[in-house]
């Protein structure tokens, strides 16, 4: 399934998607985090929390995860999953940066 153990904050951003806990989700961001959605770029907390609701826990997101592995960079992790919910279903990969035990960059390609 993985070539390492997945770091606290992305086991949060899974287990609080699939709880539908939000206020959970978004606290596993740093203040300053960067999320880009294929191209749709939010910045801050507050743009997280703007991205769960029209994008993940507002479209009842669940996470079904297959593997995570290490990115190229220090600190770099990459997640294979299987979405399902009322908004995107199928297959994806999240690129995610941690800093200071938290997400500090999370991209949807």
């Amino acid at each position: 399934m993985s070539d390492t153990a997945m770091p606290d904050a992305i086991r949060a951003f899974v287990d609080t998607t699939n709880a539908g806990d939000s206020e959970g989700f978004v606290a596993a961001f740093t203040d300053d985090a960067y999320l880009n959605d294929w191209g749709r770029e939010f910045h801050g907390r507050d743009g997280v929390a703007s991205w769960n609701e029209t994008d993940n826990i507002g479209k009842r997101s669940h996470f079904d995860v297959h593997g995570i592995r290490a990115g190229r960079m220090p600190e770099q992790y990459l997640l294979t999953l299987t979405v399902s919910g009322d908004g995107y279903n199928g297959p994806g990969t999240f690129t995610f940066d941690l800093r200071d035990g938290l997400i500090a960059r999370f991209l949807i390609a």
